[in-house]
């Protein structure tokens, strides 16, 4: 369609649904964050990450002890219309809607997926949540000290100890904003039924393999940011500076869980932009990673990003077998994250020593893991440290994945490494919804994972193994270590300094020494994106990001051509 802005995309799983309160994964959040808002979010083109205003007036006031943050609220904000406000009019957003939010993210009926990110934190809120686990209804008109409107503009946090990503949290998707009349109007199918006062409207969600969404003809006046830092300093990312957004009529998002279907659609201009399957990566990109001459004469532009992420296989540390450190570290020798790197991430990945990535303060420079692969000969000796010598003894293990080839090569990849080291090994591939249900409700005894920042700070990944965050928290893999956990949450109470860092190593080095998980990579993406798709940026925060992408149709109908 060449007479109609529309923003075509591909994403590689199946979204669970539009439940703000349930979207821990990447998949969701990006869709939910097209519908929905929060009161921060991330300056489009500012690195390092800055947080700014989004549904909030300005950033806000806080007390002398930072634990008091009080917000004004964006007056004039509309909910999309609905029939479940009067006349099918969507109101205005008021401070009292994030109040209701919040408690809905505590609500221990709704068994929250991102309860474990306030957790401990607002003054009242964790007792408001214990009371009613016990009552048959939740009252949400009870007031909680930590989270109050004290007006219809003026929202107010109580923080009951310090916590200094406070803020970042207000960012996130699960801290988003959403109506009552709406939550209580659909009831269970709310998940299906995503209203928020974001950019974009899709009325009903149907789990299918296309999600189309429209332009909100009542967004408020948010324009593109006239400001960037340095690398975004250049016409590419400020011709459209200062113009109201969005700037699409349309987003197409495609369900596609496999490689070769995204790549060909791509080449013929059917999906906008694309990370480059591993499998065409020498058809896209030169020995010395650059963009091929065939690509360029086609209108193609190539972006690298290195990720603020780990991948990992992770263990279930409920299961009496994975109590033993040895047969942890046998495994994790036993597994070859450089042929990994090189067979499903191009060679271009960073081979993790411990969970916390570069780029981030709690990441150890030069720092190599004596229990990080390939060392079979190790391998051997430590698992009959464990036991199993030979691995007798041992029963077979359960490896769960996703359902996509990769995944499942991924899988098959891992059985072949322990079988050098008599380890055997059953690899169950599951769709990406039911994979997270079964990590959720413990239902696995190895599984494969990635983690992607939430917010670009060590405490985001550290939580992972902090023992109170067990699942249903992001900690899946149920680890808990008496003395991770008491440096984390000391170092939870700490603003950035060189201390914080000395704690963050510290726990660096346990998650190393004690295996709870076998590290993967920490990945750089290489992407591909057409000419005509103009203020593209990647990012490790994209929720929101497609509010600020534009189409040249001009240069679109000219680059098809070429296609």
């Amino acid at each position: 369609n060449l007479n109609e802005k529309i923003l075509t995309l591909a994403v590689t799983a199946e979204i669970k649904g539009m439940d703000p309160i349930y979207a821990n994964d990447v998949y969701s959040s990006n869709e939910v964050a097209r519908i929905y808002e929060g009161l921060l979010q991330y300056h489009y083109l500012k690195r390092p990450y800055t947080l700014i205003p989004n549904l909030a007036d300005e950033m806000p006031t806080v007390s002398k002890d930072s634990l008091i943050y009080t917000f004004k609220i964006k007056k004039g904000v509309l909910f999309h219309d609905d029939a479940a406000f009067p006349g099918g009019i969507g109101r205005e957003l008021v401070a009292a809607d994030f109040v209701y939010s919040i408690k809905r993210l505590a609500d221990p009926k709704l068994q929250s997926l991102g309860w474990w990110l306030l957790q401990g934190k607002l003054v009242g809120l964790d007792d408001w949540r214990k009371k009613y686990a016990e009552e048959d209804k939740v009252d949400y008109s009870e007031v909680v000290e930590g989270v109050q409107a004290l007006d219809k503009y003026t929202l107010q946090f109580k923080l009951k100890k310090s916590f200094p990503q406070f803020l970042y949290a207000l960012a996130m998707p699960f801290t988003y904003a959403v109506s009552k009349e709406v939550v209580e109007k659909y009831g269970k199918e709310f998940l299906n039924h995503p209203i928020g006062t974001g950019p974009f409207i899709l009325p009903v969600f149907t789990q299918s393999n296309k999600i189309i969404y429209t332009k909100n003809p009542k967004f408020r006046d948010k324009f593109y940011p006239s400001d960037a830092s340095e690398e975004f300093n250049t016409p590419y990312y400020l011709a459209d500076a200062g113009k109201k957004i969005p700037f699409v009529e349309k987003i197409v998002v495609n369900i596609m869980k496999e490689q070769q279907p995204r790549w060909l659609n791509f080449g013929k201009g059917k999906i906008d932009v694309i990370g480059i399957p591993k499998d065409n990566f020498e058809a896209a990109i030169t020995p010395d990673r650059a963009l091929t001459d065939g690509m360029a004469k086609k209108g193609i532009e190539l972006i690298k990003n290195i990720s603020l992420d780990v991948t990992y296989i992770a263990f279930n540390h409920d299961d009496p077998l994975f109590k033993n450190v040895y047969l942890r570290r046998a495994m994790s020798m036993a597994y070859d994250p450089v042929a990994s790197n090189k067979l499903f991430y191009n060679d271009l990945a960073v081979v993790a020593q411990s969970l916390v990535p570069p780029g981030i303060a709690g990441n150890i420079k030069g720092y190599t893991n004596p229990y990080v692969g390939p060392n079979i000969e190790g391998a051997k000796k430590m698992l009959a440290k464990a036991g199993y010598g030979g691995g007798l003894g041992l029963p077979e293990i359960v490896y769960d994945t996703a359902s996509a080839t990769v995944s499942r090569q991924m899988g098959e990849f891992f059985k072949k490494q322990m079988a050098k080291i008599g380890i055997k090994i059953k690899v169950v591939t599951n769709p990406w919804p039911q994979l997270q249900e079964k990590i959720t409700k413990r239902k696995v005894q190895v599984f494969g994972i990635a983690w992607g920042a939430d917010y670009p700070d060590a405490e985001n990944f550290l939580q992972l193994l902090y023992g109170p965050n067990r699942s249903p928290g992001a900690n899946g893999s149920g680890y808990d270590n008496p003395e991770f956990n008491r440096l984390f949450e000391v170092s939870a109470l700490m603003q950035d300094s060189p201390e914080r860092t000395a704690l963050y190593e510290k726990m660096y080095r346990i998650a190393a020494e004690q295996m709870p998980w076998i590290f993967g990579v920490h990945r750089q993406n290489f992407i591909l994106r057409h000419g005509f798709l103009k203020n593209y940026v990647a990012s490790d925060f994209d929720q929101g990001s497609a509010q600020y992408l534009n189409i040249d149709l001009k240069e679109k109908a000219e680059i098809l051509k070429k296609l």
